[in-house]
């Protein structure tokens, strides 16, 4: 789903190269946009010749007929395209509130017009594809893997975070990928690398003192962060740490929205060269690095039952203990065919756990506005929201949101 994506190239690419653990039969891109996906489908058929994949590529916009039969559906869509992204990430700012897809106000409006679809689309896989699974890329991820869950859909919720900073690890370190494996704990796009295992070891605490100013320089944040945590967070937690910064940053500069939205027109333009027949070094600056591999080995190890353990988000199911069972989190998980089962987590730090119980609390009345709609719902939501949490910003950030936002709210 949202296989018009410009992104989708990448997904493909690494379905090719990764043949031996997911030997893909057919691949089928549904988009209600059938100018992109005629230009995208095009190209996926032209990368799987290429690297002389025998599988087969179609495309529709009938949802229905997409998805007889499948396997796994995945999940990557944006509702109102890179239009509504644009707003999602300017408005927030005239309150002075970060405005992101995936956080606060912005990912806010994003869960609400999202939730609805994701699930329409769940219900219609279920009936034609009752066995299938859904891997989730559709953020806020944490709010729709919820609303998946919940409704008893088959569905696993998947960020490319973790794999991004396994590899960034190995490339400091030496070592190939398979050999690092993270204590990766929190919520999605919440979340803090505790350790960093290679051959029984925890290396973190030599990783930071070793390679620190590059870690501190990927995430935007001063070194003496990383050093004093002792640990490396997500790139997403500088909205929280540096809110006030990065605010000032993004009123001063062109949204990433316009930055993608552009990049967009650019990539359709060479996806549309018949002789292009691999995805464009461009595509690399589009986002969700490592994205294709994440996803294949998600699926293969949900449809081949292999047991693997693989960072996802999944039901805390008392993982966590002071968050809700149906709280979903993002940890490592042993995924087979019976789905994702979370494995033990070490008990989480005040520091880090007052943040989780909070944005938690948060993604609970999301959801609920989400499913039922309502002014008071949104508001709630929002002043729970750490990143917004004040009585004036609230109330005005709802009445932006809902004006902004009325022709994918039915409700409003």
């Amino acid at each position: 789903m949202g296989g018009g994506s410009t992104y989708t190239p990448e997904l493909v690419d690494g379905f090719a190269r990764l043949r031996d653990a997911l030997p893909v039969t057919e691949l089928v891109l549904i988009d209600p946009d059938a100018e992109r996906l005629e230009l995208v489908g095009g190209l996926a058929r032209r990368i799987l010749a290429r690297q002389g994949h025998p599988g087969r590529v179609s495309w529709t916009a009938d949802l229905d007929a997409g998805v007889d039969g499948a396997d796994a559906v995945l999940l990557q869509l944006r509702v109102g395209g890179q239009a509504a992204r644009q707003r999602d990430e300017t408005w927030p700012l005239e309150c002075g509130c970060v405005g992101q897809e995936t956080t606060g106000a912005g990912g806010l409006a994003k869960a609400l017009r999202t939730v609805p679809v994701v699930l329409d689309i769940a219900e219609r896989v279920r009936r034609r594809s009752p066995d299938a699974w859904i891997v989730d890329f559709t953020n806020p991820v944490g709010i729709v893997t919820r609303a998946l869950l919940t409704a008893g859909h088959r569905a696993v919720g998947l960020c490319n975070v973790a794999i991004g900073f396994q590899r960034k690890f190995a490339r400091l370190l030496g070592v190939a990928p398979e050999e690092v494996a993270l204590e990766h704990v929190g919520l999605n796009h919440l979340t803090w690398e505790r350790s960093v295992t290679v051959g029984g070891q925890d290396v973190l605490p030599r990783l930071i003192a070793e390679h620190g100013d590059a870690i501190a320089g990927d995430l935007r944040m001063p070194r003496s962060v990383v050093d004093r945590l002792g640990v490396v967070p997500s790139y997403y937690l500088r909205y929280f740490y540096q809110h006030d910064e990065v605010v000032r940053e993004l009123r001063a500069k062109p949204s990433r929205a316009a930055e993608v939205a552009a990049m967009e027109r650019e990539l359709l333009a060479l996806y549309a060269d018949p002789a292009l027949d691999e995805k464009p070094a461009l595509l690399a600056k589009r986002g969700g690095a490592f994205y294709s591999e994440a996803a294949v080995a998600l699926t293969a190890s949900l449809l081949r039952d292999t047991g693997d353990v693989q960072v996802v988000n999944a039901f805390n199911a008392g993982t966590l203990p002071f968050l809700p069972d149906d709280a979903v989190i993002e940890v490592p998980a042993a995924v087979d065919a019976r789905g994702a089962r979370p494995l033990p987590v070490r008990p989480l730090e005040p520091l880090y756990a007052g943040l989780v119980a909070s944005v938690t609390a948060y993604e609970h009345l999301a959801l609920e506005a989400a499913l039922k709609g309502g002014r008071d719902r949104v508001f709630a939501a929002l002043l729970a929201h750490p990143l917004v949490g004040q009585l004036d910003h609230a109330d005005r950030l709802t009445d932006a949101l809902l004006a902004h936002n009325r022709e994918h709210l039915a409700w409003a």
